[in-house]
Formats: C-alpha cells, structure tokens, sequence
C-alpha cells in the first residue's frame, strides 16, 4: 500500500526551477508537460526574469506556477500589472511567499496582504499557494508559522512545504497543523538528487550576494545536500511514506526541489517508479 501511494505521489510532483538562461532548454529536453514547473524570483533580480520565463514555457504548453514574493512588489499598481500579465498568459496557480527582499520593495512585508488583496482584485487566480515550514524558519518561531498558515486558510488553496530532511519532523509537522484545523491540501517540497560538484557550481553562478544569503538563511540545507552521501531524497520518501500517505495527511504530491537539475531530478522520478511499481 505504501509502494503504491508513494508511485501515486511521484505522479503528481512539480518541479522547481531558478529562471537562469539555460533553464527554459533545460526544461524542454527533460521535463514532461504532464509535469507542473515552478519558477522562484530573486531578490536580486526581480520578478522580470520569473514573469518571462513563466510565459515562454507556457507558450510550450506546460503548467507553469511563478512565485510572487510579496517583498519584491512595489506597490498596488506592481500587484495588478503582475496579476494581469500572468492572466493574460492564461496562468491560473500562484505562489506566494513572503520572499527575502530585506528592505521590501514596497508595502507589502509578508504574503497575506497580497493574499487579501489578490481577492479584492477579484481572486483573478483559481489556486493560490502558500509556504509551510516543517524545520523552523531561521528567524520566525515555530507557532508565529503555524499562525501564518491559520490566518492564510481563507485566502490559499494549498500548502508548500519548505525542505525537510528528517521523515519524523516532517510526519510531527503534518500532525500539528492538522490539529489546528489547517486543512488544506499540502505538496511536500523534497530536494531532488542533487549532485555535490552541481550544487556547488550552481551556487556560485547565482552571484555572490544571494549564495551567501542562501547560506547564511540555510546552512543545515547546504550541508547536508552537499555532502558525499549525506542525502538521497528515496531515503527521505521511504522513511516518511506512512506520515505522507495516511488518509488524514492531506498530501496532495511532491514538490521537488530541482536546484536546476533537471535531467537527473526526472530521471531519478522515473527510476524511483519503476523500481516501486516492480
């Protein structure tokens, strides 16, 4: 049973992109369009290259879901421009996270702000995602997230879960929110099979500025996806199958973390299937 719910969540994976200049080809030779692609937004760069390569692939007939962090917003008129770009494009999912902006562009210093007034633009988006941190976030105290995710139900249609690398905690994190009556559907973010020398390289193409505030935000992340042997994401699938695919977990599928690895992130998936359905 657990194989079997497990093939059934490799099935409904998304895969999540940085928008550099190799991405959109690497996403056409790898990906299939059954496959929803998500592309994050810097704070360094802005949204821009995350709005265009959101078009050009769904120009290629995928499922695109483009992050829109609220502190890379300028201001209500930012909002609306953005909002109707992605409409126009034919987008219909949104992710929304606070983002790493320190100072925001703009007003908006958390997600539930655009969230409220996403809805009074008239909800233009049919799913809206929210972010869910099953390891504590570097500066924001475990309930303070909880809370978050409490006061954002009304507003989102699901959850993303922010890395995980321990089956325990994320089954305890599950439990706990499901207590609190959160019930929305949640897709587990999982890093793909990251190979050490990539990461390391793909870390310093991201510019030295945001690597060593990815660092700085996420050590235990870094550490653990680039030690020899220190991580492979079936291990972390197979430990937590139980929590993940019980009836009252609410787990709609996997999101992977690709960190652009994308020929090795599908070809792991499509190994990892074959291996469970034999």
């Amino acid at each position: 049973m657990a194989a079997e719910a497990l093939r059934t969540l490799l099935g409904r994976v998304r895969y999540e992109v940085l928008p550099a200049r190799a991405t959109e080809a690497k996403v056409l030779a790898h990906v299939p369009r059954d496959i929803v692609v998500t592309v994050t937004a810097s704070p360094v760069k802005g949204l821009e290259p995350t709005l265009a390569l959101t078009e050009r692939l769904a120009a290629h007939g995928y499922r695109v879901v483009p992050h829109l962090p609220a502190r890379l917003l300028r201001d209500d008129a930012h909002l609306k421009d953005v909002a109707e770009r992605l409409r126009a494009t034919g987008i219909d999912d949104l992710f929304v996270p606070a983002g790493d902006a320190d100072p925001p562009a703009g007003p908006y210093e958390g997600a539930l702000p655009v969230l409220r007034r996403l809805a009074e633009l008239g909800s233009p988006f049919e799913e809206l995602g929210i972010t869910g941190y099953p390891e504590s976030h570097p500066v924001i105290h475990d309930d303070i997230t909880v809370q978050s995710m409490w006061d954002k139900r009304a507003h989102a249609t699901y959850i993303v879960s922010n890395l995980c690398f321990d089956p325990r905690v994320l089954g305890d994190w599950i439990t706990r929110i499901r207590r609190r009556a959160i019930t929305l559907p949640v897709y587990v973010g999982v890093a793909g099979p990251v190979q050490r020398a990539k990461l390391l390289a793909m870390a310093t193409k991201i510019g030295v500025g945001e690597s060593t505030r990815f660092l700085t935000r996420h050590p235990a992340w870094f550490l653990r996806l680039a030690a020899p042997g220190g991580y492979a994401p079936e291990r972390l699938l197979t430990r937590g199958a139980q929590a993940l695919t019980g009836p009252s977990a609410g787990v709609a599928g996997l999101h992977l973390f690709t960190f652009n690895q994308l020929a090795e992130t599908e070809r792991w998936r499509r190994a990892l299937l074959d291996r469970l359905g034999g």
